[in-house]
C-alpha cells in the first residue's frame, strides 16, 4: 500500500471530522454528524493498520502481534462503548464524558510514552513537543478521573488545604524541570543522575499528580467547566502527538476537539461571569462565608394538580429545566403535560441556561431526548426579556440559575452572573423535592417571592399529577 493512498484515507477522515462537527452545530443535524464524524474516525483507524502494514512491515517482524492486541484492543474498546452507550442513563452521561475525556487523554500520553521509550524524538523540537503532549495528556486523564469521580460520588465534597496552590506549583515545577532535564540528557548533555527510564517514569508521575491537585479542590458547580476544560486538553495533547508521529489525521483532529473544547470552557465561563483562572484557582463551590441576609417572605406550597389547573388556564408559560429533571427521569412526563398545554392553546416555550446540569448542553439532550420539538427550546439570550410578559415560569430542579442574589446580592458567590429572568414572570411555579440549596450554598430569594409557589415533590411523580388534574378537567382542546 503506497503512501499516497495513506495520505488520501487521513485526509477523508480529517474531511469526515470537519464536516460532522459543522453538522453537530445544528440540534436538527447533530445525530448525522457525530455518524459522520464517526466514519472519519473509522477512516482514521483503516489508514493506521495501512500504514503498519506496508511502511512498517520491514523494520517490525513483530508486526503481527501488535496487530492482534491492536485488533483485541479495537474489540474490547468498542464493545465497552457500544454497550456503555446503549445503558448510560442520562444522569450519568457527564461521568461518561469525563472517562472518555480521560481516555482520550491517556491514549495521547501512551503515544508520547512510546515515543520516549522508544528514542523515536530524537530532534529537540520533536523532544519538548512529545513532552508537551505528555504532560497534556497525564494531566487529563487524572484530572478527569477526579471529575469523574466527583460527578459520580465518590468524592463528596472538594478537598482543599492550606497552601493548596503552594503545593501545586511546586508539583508543576518538580514536572517541568524533569522533563528539560530530559531534554537536556538526551541531546548530549551530560549523563542523568538516574537513567533515562527513571526519570520518564518521574515525568509522568509528577504530571498525573499535578492533574489529581488540580482538581481536587474545585467545587462540583464548577464541574461543567472542568469537563470542558479537560475536554479542550485531550485535543491538544493528541494533536501535539499527530504533529511527533506526522499524522494529519490525529493533528487535525486533535486541533479542532482542542479549539472547540476550549471555546465551549470560554462560553461557559462566560455564562457564569466567571475567568477560567478563577474557576481553577479559587474555592467556588465550597461553603459561602458571607452570611446572607434574611429574605422576606415565606414558602408556599402548592398541590400539584392546582398548579397544573393554574396553566392550563394560562396563556403562556415558560419552562425552565434543570438537573432536578434529569435526575426524576421526567422528561417524557414533561412533553407529555406540554403538548395537553398546547392542546388547551397555552403557548409553551423551554428556557435553558448554559450552565443548567451537569456538563454542558444536558438540557438539550434532555428535551430531544423527550422529543420535544427544537423550536420551543431557547438559550438565556433568546428568551430572558420573555419572562416578564409570561403568565407563569415552571421550574423544574433548577436552582442557581434562577436565583435573584445573582443580579442584587455583590457578597453571593454568584453575583454578576446571567441567571434566567424567571421571578419577573406573573406566576412562578417551582418543583424540587425539598428546600435544598443549590451548588453556590445559598438560599433562593425566588422561592419566598409573593409571586412563587413550591409544588414539592419528584418531579416525574409530580408532573403525573399535573397530567391527571388536567385531564380531568375534561376540556375540549383549542380550536
Amino acid at each position: 500500500m503506497s503512501q499516497l493512498t495513506i495520505g488520501v484515507v487521513d485526509l477523508a477522515a480529517a474531511f469526515l471530522f470537519l464536516y460532522g462537527l459543522l453538522r453537530m452545530a445544528s440540534p436538527v443535524t447533530a445525530p448525522s454528524g457525530i455518524f459522520v464524524a464517526g466514519l472519519g474516525m473509522l477512516g482514521a483507524i483503516v489508514a493506521s493498520f495501512l500504514y503498519a502494514f506496508s511502511v512498517n512491515a520491514a523494520a517490525q517482524p513483530h508486526l503481527p502481534v501488535n496487530t492482534a492486541l491492536a485488533l483485541v484492543a479495537l474489540a474490547i474498546g468498542g464493545g465497552a462503548a457500544w454497550w456503555s452507550g446503549k445503558k448510560v442513563p442520562l444522569t450519568a452521561m457527564p461521568q461518561m464524558v469525563a472517562l472518555y475525556n480521560g481516555m482520550g487523554g491517556g491514549a495521547a500520553g501512551a503515544i508520547a510514552a512510546v515515543q520516549l521509550f522508544g528514542n523515536k524524538a530524537p530532534g529537540a523540537t520533536e523532544l519538548v513537543v512529545t513532552l508537551i503532549g505528555a504532560l497534556i495528556g497525564a494531566v487529563s486523564l487524572s484530572g478527569s478521573l477526579i471529575a469523574w469521580a466527583k460527578l459520580d460520588g465518590v468524592i463528596k465534597k472538594p478537598l482543599r488545604v492550606a497552601g493548596q496552590q503552594a503545593i501545586n506549583g511546586v508539583v508543576m515545577l518538580m514536572t517541568l524541570v524533569v522533563g528539560g532535564y530530559i531534554v537536556f540528557a538526551t541531546q548530549g548533555g551530560a549523563d542523568p543522575v538516574i537513567t533515562l527510564p527513571g526519570l520518564i517514569y518521574l515525568f509522568f508521575g509528577c504530571a498525573l499528580v499535578f492533574g489529581v491537585l488540580m482538581t481536587l479542590p474545585i467545587g462540583g458547580a464548577d464541574m461543567p467547566v472542568v469537563i470542558s476544560i479537560y475536554n479542550a486538553f485531550t485535543g491538544l495533547a493528541v494533536g501535539l502527538e499527530g504533529f511527533v508521529l506526522q499524522n494529519p489525521a490525529l493533528m487535525i483532529a486533535g486541533m479542532v476537539v482542542g479549539a472547540a473544547g476550549l471555546l465551549l470552557t470560554l462560553l461557559m465561563a462566560k455564562a457564569m461571569n466567571r475567568s477560567v483562572s478563577n474557576v481553577v484557582f479559587t474555592n467556588f463551590g465550597a461553603a459561602t462565608k458571607h452570611k446572607q441576609g434574611a429574605i422576606k417572605g415565606e414558602l408556599k406550597p402548592m398541590a400539584p394538580g392546582d398548579a397544573g389547573i393554574a396553566m392550563r388556564y394560562a396563556s403562556s408559560v415558560i419552562i425552565v429545566p434543570g438537573y432536578g429533571l434529569a435526575v426524576a427521569q421526567g422528561q417524557q412526563k414533561l412533553y407529555e403535560f406540554v403538548k395537553l398545554l398546547q392542546e388547551g392553546g397555552v403557548g409553551v416555550k423551554f428556557a435553558v441556561h448554559p450552565v443548567a446540569g451537569r456538563m454542558p448542553g444536558q438540557m438539550d439532550v434532555l428535551l430531544a431526548e423527550a422529543g420535544v420539538p427544537y423550536d420551543l427550546i431557547f438559550q438565556l439570550e433568546d428568551i430572558n426579556d420573555e419572562f416578564s410578559d409570561t403568565d407563569v415560569a415552571l421550574v423544574i430542579g433548577a436552582n442557581d440559575v434562577v436565583n435573584p442574589a445573582a443580579r442584587s446580592d455583590k457578597s453571593s458567590p454568584i453575583f454578576g452572573m446571567p441567571i434566567l429572568n424567571a421571578d419577573k414572570a406573573k406566576k412562578v411555579f417551582v418543583v424540587k423535592r425539598g428546600d435544598g440549596k443549590g451548588y453556590a450554598g445559598i438560599v433562593n430569594g425566588l422561592f419566598y417571592g409573593d409571586n412563587c409557589n413550591m409544588v414539592y415533590g419528584d418531579a416525574q411523580a409530580v408532573l403525573i399529577k399535573m397530567i391527571e388534574a388536567v385531564r380531568g378537567l375534561g376540556l375540549p382542546a383549542a380550536a
